[in-house]
């Protein structure tokens, strides 16, 4: 399923977004300008930008005005990408050569702030305090989930309760306040825009967990990397901590996971990968994923019953069905 056969209706509107994303990076600099737009002709869901303009649907909707929390999230996103190629040293992202592989480390993390810094300078349009503070605070909260993330590389023994804690912060809230600022922008309703903030929390922690599998069930040309990236990172993902907990292939799977260790990644995973697929690690985290949508379904009762309330379950389903 492509991402215009679930937001047609918002095509016109999205292209508005996207050549803002493009507008907004161009600047003195020539480098850090064409790194920017490396990273942007890599493309993307465009999961944010979407969620922002859904939650305006249910207010005044005006694109001029939505375009300022749309685009800087993209932004913050996208920069985010940038410092976790580094971090990981990812040399593909989207099947394309990452800002780090095609330059060097340095210029990927001034080209990371650098986009940051864009996407604070565009926010400077709203004069609302409220949405300045719910975006800063998820920023905050990012860079925690990233700390904790490198912390907790090569870590077999956190739980289950840790790793989602970690995804909350480094993936679920970004997309909670897209769903949260969309309406907030558009002056809805403030119990709308507290049901959105639940619905975009709970699909951005099945969209995570639904990454997770992927990396490890997906195919190379479907995810733009090969699987198992997470674990030669050093990545310990939920199902590999569900894997984990079965007592005749812990041991085994262990001593896998530190071999990769011992190797900084630079080795084969297959054998790893295979365990963790033949394991209950694969249904039990699909199965979790599956009860935070019914969660997010449930955070649309409240909401009025327009097209977009249809299209916003629609998009739910699709998290966990999709492929890339």
């Amino acid at each position: 399923m492509k991402r215009l056969d679930i937001f047609g209706a918002l095509k016109k509107d999205m292209d508005v977004i996207e050549k803002e994303l493009y507008r907004s990076i161009e600047g003195d600099d020539q480098q850090l300008t064409e790194t920017s737009l490396h990273l942007l002709k890599a493309g993307g869901k465009r999961l944010r930008p979407v969620f922002v303009l859904m939650g305006g649907k249910f207010g005044n909707y005006d694109i001029d005005k939505l375009k300022y929390i749309a685009v800087p999230l993209e932004l913050i996103h996208s920069a985010s990408l940038v410092h976790d190629d580094v971090i990981d040293d990812a040399d593909m992202r989207r099947g394309k050569p990452t800002v780090k592989s095609k330059w060097d480390n340095r210029i990927a993390m001034y080209t990371g702030d650098y986009i940051y810094g864009k996407a604070l300078t565009l926010t400077t349009n709203l004069n609302n305090p409220e949405i300045h503070r719910i975006l800063s605070k998820a920023m905050v909260e990012m860079s925690i989930g990233e700390m904790e993330q490198i912390r907790d590389f090569f870590n077999c023994n956190q739980d289950v309760r840790r790793y989602l804690l970690r995804i909350r912060r480094k993936t679920s809230m970004l997309i909670a306040v897209s769903c949260q600022l969309g309406a907030m922008a558009a002056q809805a309703d403030r119990v709308v825009s507290s049901s959105m903030y639940r619905f975009g929390y709970n699909v951005g922690m099945a969209f995570q967990i639904q990454d997770d599998l992927l990396d490890l069930c997906g195919t190379e040309k479907q995810i733009g990397k090969p699987p198992g990236s997470d674990m030669r990172q050093g990545n310990i993902t939920l199902p590999v901590i569900y894997a984990l907990q079965e007592p005749e292939l812990r041991q085994r799977l262990l001593k896998e996971i530190e071999r990769i260790h011992a190797l900084n990644g630079q080795c084969d995973v297959s054998e790893a990968v295979g365990m963790i697929r033949s394991s209950t690690g694969i249904a039990r985290s699909e199965e979790l994923a599956d009860r935070y949508i019914r969660k997010a379904l449930d955070a649309l009762d409240s909401l009025p019953d327009i097209k977009t309330k249809k299209q916003l379950k629609d998009i739910a389903h699709f998290v966990t069905k999709r492929s890339y």
